[in-house]
């Protein structure tokens, strides 16, 4: 399995780098009406499944998918490069990012925006033009983000008005799901931290190097190294056991009761026995 890294350089394709979002203004250039569209992730940004109909969603830099019989299709033939990708209730997305470059009257960074009918719509909410968010996790009445434009942590209670808690390199975020003040970090040496009743960011103890986490339930905590290994605590991180690796440099990861998912420099794998074994996703791009 191979996921499609590279597209063609004429007028009709994407140009992109795999690398993420950079630092200047995007390469968002989307075919013009009548040519062909080819379908690829490009670097992935966020995973999800729409409890409104179990589907798998796909953020990437060239648009949002969602998986079908068929395979993966881009939502809305927007090619909307859609980064810290949530999911926070039926057909109810949370997202930041930069424009299809179709959208003119959009600014370079989106800050944070909504979709209530499963991406084919989005929403400005705050800080459009300013903050370009890569991470987002809601907890509770609070939604925590990490603004890589200022690489300032912040949080918000009604998605307008945001405070600035930490200026950290950030990864990933995951909450307790008991304790939305409970608040984990992996920062962008590996490093796993965790927010305090003070305010400040403390390395946990003993824990492994992670590059992403997701915290479903109080007794499962998973988190994905930067090499793909695959970690699991059941007591908030304090202690850890390995499972089996995802294969490759990880992008993504997304975890429920059912299934994870991992997108990885290879592709996307799923897991329905906790992480003991891995396999390709169904109908992804460039899978043999």
């Amino acid at each position: 399995m191979t996921l499609a890294r590279a597209v063609s350089t004429t007028a009709a394709v994407l140009a992109v780098s795999l690398t993420g979002c950079s630092a200047g203004k995007p390469d968002m250039r989307a075919p013009t009406s009548g040519q062909e569209q080819p379908v690829a992730f490009g670097h992935v940004h966020g995973l999800g499944i729409n409890p409104a109909d179990d589907r798998l969603f796909v953020a990437s830099h060239m648009g949002v998918f969602r998986q079908t019989s068929d395979g993966f299709k881009r939502v809305a033939d927007r090619w909307q490069d859609t980064m810290a990708f949530t999911v926070t209730g039926d057909d109810t997305f949370l997202a930041s990012g930069h424009p299809d470059l179709r959208e003119t009257d959009k600014p370079i960074h989106l800050g944070l925006i909504e979709s209530t009918d499963a991406a084919q719509t989005w929403e400005a909410l705050s800080l459009q033009g300013q903050a370009d968010f890569h991470a987002l996790e809601p907890a509770g009445d609070r939604l925590y983000g990490y603004d890589s434009n200022n690489g300032v942590l912040k949080i918000t209670r009604d998605k307008q008005r945001w405070a600035d808690l930490a200026r950290v390199g950030v990864t990933d975020l995951a909450v307790n799901p008991d304790n939305p003040d409970d608040l984990l970090v992996t920062d962008s040496r590996g490093a796993l931290l965790r927010l305090s009743d003070t305010q400040q960011l403390r390395a946990v103890p003993a824990s492994p190097r992670l590059a992403f986490i997701d915290w479903p339930s109080p007794d499962l905590l998973v988190g994905v190294a930067p090499d793909g290994t695959v970690q699991r605590s059941s007591d908030a991180g304090r202690s850890w056991q390995q499972l089996t690796p995802v294969g490759s440099s990880p992008e993504a990861l997304d975890v429920t009761a059912s299934v994870w998912h991992a997108a990885t420099a290879d592709g996307l794998v799923a897991s329905t026995d906790d992480g003991r074994t891995w396999s390709p996703v169904s109908g992804q791009p460039g899978q043999s």
